[in-house]
């Protein structure tokens, strides 16, 4: 029974290498976006970066940097070889942008928008946030958008320009990232909604939610 229990373990762990370097291939390939492999999790599900009080381990940029986040089908290959558990990571600002809630305030906002027929474009969620991927955007068009809110809680955070975002199916040290709402196509870019149709609601759901929650990764 060892045996086979062994022999499962390893099909299971080869399987998860397979799918995310896969994810790194369409977004990058199929999406045109940049990624670039996480710093990842030790055996024990600590982050292997060097701070002992990481607040998103193993689902952030550290060797190589977010600078280094490319579309380039043999550095993403060559990555992955070498670190084949790495979470996907997408840099934001040029090609995508996000904006992250909690969770329940994100599944909340999620059927709100369905109830009026708004499109979201595709949605992923971590153990604690729901991240909605949007159009790219500038900090200073977000700005002009969010001066019109009467208050902007601190658990809507913002994926922009500089940014990054985790795509499925990494895993965090809490759990795994799974899509909400899957982009349509592997091959085609997917279609993004304008941050300026969906922000007024994230504001409203997200002044319900607690502020201070664990960070999106």
């Amino acid at each position: 029974m060892r045996g086979v229990s062994t022999l499962v373990s390893k099909v299971s762990r080869l399987r998860s290498r397979a799918r995310l370097l896969g994810a790194a291939r369409i977004a990058s390939q199929g999406w045109g976006w940049p990624v670039l492999p996480g710093v990842g999790l030790d055996a024990e599900g600590a982050c292997r970066c060097p701070r002992p009080d990481c607040a998103i381990p193993g689902v952030h940029p550290h060797d190589p940097k977010l600078l280094a986040a490319t579309t380039d089908a043999r550095m993403i290959r060559w990555w992955w070889s070498r670190r084949p558990q790495a979470p996907v990571i997408v840099a934001t600002g040029t090609d995508v942008c996000a904006l992250s809630l909690p969770a329940e305030a994100g599944a909340r906002v999620l059927d709100y928008f369905d109830a009026l027929h708004v499109p979201t474009g595709p949605v992923i969620t971590t153990p604690t946030r729901y991240v909605l991927l949007v159009a790219p955007y500038s900090f200073p068009e977000l700005a002009e958008l969010l001066e019109t809110q009467e208050w902007v809680p601190t658990s809507l955070r913002y994926h922009g320009p500089g940014g990054y975002v985790v795509l499925p199916p990494s895993r965090t040290a809490t759990g795994s990232l799974r899509w909400v709402r899957r982009p349509e196509s592997a091959r085609r870019t997917p279609w993004l909604p304008v941050v300026g149709d969906l922000v007024e609601a994230l504001v409203a759901a997200s002044v319900a939610a607690p502020d201070g929650a664990t960070l999106a990764p």
